[in-house]
Parts: structure tokens; sequence; C-alpha cells
């Protein structure tokens, strides 16, 4: 049964009604006047594994973001702008009023819960403190979950920390019985070697140390699990299409304690990291607090990458804290030769992989086959997988057609939504092969575009342009490359409610920080990072558009001093037929042509004599 079978395979006892119910049981059962369920779990990923999706499992909404808050009588689910249509589509509306962020009628989650402070002259709210960073919490753009509570206080909210009650609710009958919990934390786990990291384990951890430091601390607690993966070569499955495993770790001058189920962890496997001392995840909290004790130690913590579960553990015993980025963050997000030279070998393959995907779509089409979602989404892999050194999607494939092509984050192909000539058809999908992550998203017409369609393509396109070919200074933050994508759809008073560009990981997550794309991306870029570019056009009940290419940023700095900009990883051809070359710029133009060009001369030494035909037609715009 795949992840998403799981998440959906809710039997009529299972109602949200019910599991509302047996959650208010237990929080009366501890005077608690609301919980809240943050998407994120105990390593605060935005994609937990199955078990731990408890907002997913208690709300309905399927997705990366969104927290539910559950008072006594009344729920809320606050989502942003990617999730408005989604959640309205999956959450029963009876019984969760789903608050859409950004909109001006829509209150915050500060603002619900500073009102039910004063409404109800005091109010106890509860949650589990290792589902919480430290920093910026649940959308609420506060830079720490020390002044939230202070503001909270005042309004009369009182925080109560403790077990998760939706963890409880699940293990009781008939929860327990009727949807038996999936497995977790059980993957096996393998070790990457040298020629496909470009670094070893042990130089890793000594760059981490130096860093350590130079910043005078002892102690790095680690909790994010793509960080773990990076810094001991390892990787898992654990999580539907990311490759990491779940796992602590503890680094200090004389020991890197890594702490998972030691069940999997191959003998091999220990034996290539005799550094490191391997132990169960269930000692991670012993271990951190032992080693915090005395009062010299001082303890490095990234309040953005840290819960506040850890961070109470350390307030316990040791008040000696430096909150600072952890120094694996940056170092993941600047890759070396040789992970630069696989991230650009698996995005060759899976160009050619979406290039031929997109070949027979347009032959189907052509001989007036009926297709539908499911249909694409699994030729798409087949292609994926036809490739060397495939190891799995990188994330559930977004195969939209029409008004579902408006969902952004639209991840549940349907066998009976079928294309429909003049329809727009959007497809999002990625792939990991040993070495490299990829994420590429393409639009296509399914036959006689209309004029809104081509005119809003096109301006999406030359946002993408605009972005790509865009030179900056060193320092440039990704917050001032997300204004002048939207620039010239700003000019048509149209925007798209997601960030213009995320981090990629070298076969790591497909959404990697620090860096990004985005209104709070301050992180600035270098040469060696991964970004993506997909800017977008959606309208509900119409159709979306997006499209997105991977790029490296590059060093400009023997042409133009401490210049930087971006070359393309991705080569798959923009749909000619949705393009008006007379609304592009010179410059704009200049930028498609060589693009295109780049296209054919990458993919068509590797291509059948047809398809180097379709892809030549393909690549030559409509009206050029």
């Amino acid at each position: 049964m795949t992840p998403l079978e799981l998440l959906q395979r809710q039997p009529d006892l299972l109602t949200t009604q019910a599991k509302l119910q047996d959650l208010r049981t237990l929080m009366a059962t501890q005077q608690l006047d609301g919980y809240l369920v943050p998407s994120a779990d105990e390593h605060l990923n935005g994609y937990p594994p199955v078990l731990k999706r408890r907002r997913a499992w208690v709300s309905g909404l399927i997705g990366s973001a969104g927290d539910f808050l559950v008072g006594r009588d009344r729920a809320w689910l606050f989502v942003d702008s990617r999730y408005h249509e989604q959640a309205d589509l999956q959450v029963d509306l009876d019984l969760i009023q789903v608050v859409k962020l950004g909109l001006e009628d829509h209150p915050t989650l500060m603002g619900v819960l500073e009102s039910l402070g004063q409404e109800q002259n005091g109010f106890r709210l509860g949650f589990d403190p290792f589902t919480i960073a430290m920093s910026q919490p649940l959308g609420t753009g506060i830079a720490s979950f020390k002044k939230l509570q202070q503001q909270l206080n005042q309004a009369g909210v009182e925080c109560v920390p403790g077990a998760n009650l939706v963890d409880q609710v699940r293990l009781q009958s008939p929860w327990v019985t009727a949807d038996p919990l999936p497995s977790y934390a059980d993957s096996v786990v393998f070790s990457l070697s040298d020629s496909v990291t470009g670094e070893a384990s042990e130089q890793k951890l000594g760059r981490v140390r130096e860093a350590m430091q130079t910043l005078k601390t002892d102690v790095l607690p680690i909790t994010k699990l793509d960080q773990i993966a990076w810094l001991f070569n390892l990787r898992g499955w654990d999580i539907p299409y990311l490759p990491v495993f779940i796992a602590y770790a503890i680094v200090t001058p004389n020991e890197a304690l890594l702490f998972t189920n030691l069940d999997r962890l191959p003998v091999a496997v220990q034996q290539s990291l005799p550094f490191v001392t391997c132990l169960p995840y269930e000692d991670y909290s012993e271990a951190l607090t032992s080693r915090v004790q005395s009062a010299q130690v001082r303890v490095l913590v990234d309040p953005k990458h840290t819960t506040l579960g850890t961070h109470h553990l350390l307030t316990q015993v040791n008040g000696r804290i430096l909150e600072a980025d952890n120094p694996i963050e940056g170092m993941k997000a600047r890759k070396n030769p040789v992970e630069l030279e696989h991230m650009t070998l698996a995005n060759f393959r899976a160009s050619r992989a979406k290039t031929l995907t997109l070949k027979w779509l347009s032959e189907q089409l052509a001989e007036t086959i009926v297709l539908n979602e499911v249909d694409v989404a699994r030729t798409v892999e087949q292609f994926y997988r036809a490739e060397a050194d495939f190891q799995s999607l990188s994330f559930g494939t977004i195969a939209g057609t029409g008004a579902n092509s408006s969902i952004i984050h639209y991840g549940t192909p349907n066998a009976e939504s079928h294309l429909k000539r003049g329809d727009l058809f959007l497809l999002d999908s990625g792939s990991h092969y040993l070495g490299g992550t990829t994420d590429d998203t393409r639009t296509a017409t399914l036959g006689n575009p209309t004029p809104k369609q081509i005119e809003r393509y096109t301006a999406v396109l030359k946002a993408h342009i605009n972005c790509a070919m865009q030179e900056f200074p060193k320092g440039t933050t990704g917050t001032q490359l997300d204004a002048i994508a939207r620039s010239d759809l700003w000019q048509l008073r149209l925007d798209y409610g997601h960030g213009t560009g995320h981090g990629v990981g070298a076969f790591l997550n497909g959404h990697e920080g620090p860096i990004g794309l985005h209104r709070k991306a301050l992180e600035p870029l270098e040469p060696g990072m991964i970004v993506s570019i997909e800017p977008g056009y959606y309208e509900p009940g119409w159709g979306g558009i997006r499209l997105e290419n991977l790029y490296k940023v590059k060093d400009l700095a023997a042409e133009t001093g401490t210049w930087y900009g971006f070359e393309s990883i991705t080569y798959i051809p923009f749909d000619k037929d949705l393009i008006d070359l007379s609304q592009l710029t010179p410059q704009q133009r200049q930028w498609l042509a060589h693009y295109n060009q780049a296209i054919v001369e990458k993919l068509s030494p590797t291509l059948e004599p047809d398809a180097i035909v379709w892809l030549e037609t393909a690549c030559q715009p409509r009206n050029a």
C-alpha cells in the first residue's frame, strides 16, 4: 500500500468527528481548553513519515504545511495560499474552519488564540514541544517561541507542553485495531562512497568541529534528518520520497554520536564509521543531558532547526546556550565539485525522461487516445525508472488537468480526471538518482489554446526568464531575486502564492535550506548552490501554470568581477504553442533561443531519430 493510500484509508468508522471527540476527551482530562497540532514531527520535517503525519490524520488535509487548533467545541485549520483551495476540498467544513492566511478577513493563529484567551478569561493551550521549533513557530512571524509565549500570556493564554495527545488517541480502541499504525524507522540504512559525496564523513566532522571551535561551543545537538544524512554520508528511506532516516546526532570535540534504530543499521555501515558511536534512538535525551551537565560546557543550538523539547532538556541542566545557525546547513547547501557533477547528471537524466513523457503525451493526444492524470503520472515514472542509477521519485508526482492544475500542491492524480482538449495540463515531478535529486515542472496545452492561456503562460515564462538570466552581485539574497521574477507579472496585476524557488539537496531533500527565492529568503546565494526557479499563475476553476527548472549558481568573476549568475541543469522544452514571442523582449527571446539550442545539443545525441525530430520541432518557437 502506498503512503498516499495509507493516508486516505479511512473506513466509515474513522471519521473526523470521532477523532475530534476522542481528542477533546483527552484534553478534558488534562484540563486543556485547546490543543495545537502542527504539521511537523520531532525532526521538524515538512513531510513527516506516515506515522507522524498527525495533523493530516486528525484534520484530513494532506500537505506539507498547515497547523490545526482544536478547541473545546470548535476547530481551526490555518493554511497559507498554497493550500487555500486544497483545504476546502479535503477537510470537513462542518467541523473545521479553514483559516486562509494572507486574506484580509481571515485571522492569524495568534489572533484566534488571543481572542480565545479574552473570551474565556483564561485559556490553557496544550502542545507537544518536540513538534515545534524554537523560532518562527507555526508561521506566526514571531522570532522565537519565548516571545510568542510572552504575548499569549498577556492575552490570558497559558502554554502547557506535554505528551502528544494525537498519538495517545491513535493508540486507543477502536483506532489501533481499525487503523493499524504504519511502520516507523525501519528502512535499511546504507552508506555513500566518497566518489558520490566528494568528501569523507570524517572530513565533514572536522569542518563542523572547526566551526564549533570558532563559535567557542562544545556540544552540537542535531535534529534535522538531512543534516544527519549529509554529515555521515548515510541514507535511508524512512520517509516516502526522501532518502533520509530517523535519527538524532550529537557532535563534541571528541565524539560523534548517532542515535537511531540499530536493528536496521548493517554491520558494514557501522564498520565504515569507526569514529562514530551508534546508540539506540531512545538514548538521545539522556546522552545529551549527560554531556552538558558541567557549567563549563557551551551548547550550540540552531533555533530554526531545534525543537522546544530539546531546548527544554538543555535548559534543565545547562544555561550556557549559544543560539546560532547550525554550520552543517550552509556546508550542505554549497555543493562540492563531485556533488555538482552528480546533480548535473541526475538532472540530465530527468530532463530526458520528462522530455520523452511530453513527446509521448503529444502523440497520444494526436491519436485522440483518452488519458487520465494517473496515466501520465505512471508514464513519467516509467521513463525515470528507465534511467541509470534511479532510486526513487523525489516527491509525489503532481499531474493536474484542467481546474486541477490550479491546486498548487495537487499530489493525488485521479483516474477519473480525464485530459480534455482545450485544457491546460501541469506536470510537476522529480526523481532521485545516486548522487543527485531533481525537480522540474512543465505546463502543456491539450490543444487549441485560448488567447488567455497564451497570455498567462507567456507572462509566467517571462518571469522565469527574467530570474534565470539575471546577473547579481555577491551578497544578493533570494528576497531580491524573488521580486525580480515577479516584476513583469506585477505589471499585469498577477501574482502567485508560493516562493519563486527553493534549494535542492544532493541525493537529499527536494526542498533544502537555508537558501531560497522568496520573500523571507535572507541567505545570500553563492556558487555551488542549487536552486529552483518556478513562477506560476493559478486561477481556481480555470487552471494553473508553473514553469520550473533547477539552476546552479555560478561565478562570473572572470568576466565581471564579484558577480554571480544562474546556469540551468534542466533541459526540457517549454510549450511553444503557449508562447507569444511578440510579448518577449529581445533579451528574453535571445535567452529562450539559447536555451532551446542547448536542449537540442545536449539531449539529441542520446535520443532515437524520431525523438530527435520531435525535439527539434518542439524547440522551434511557433511564431519565430
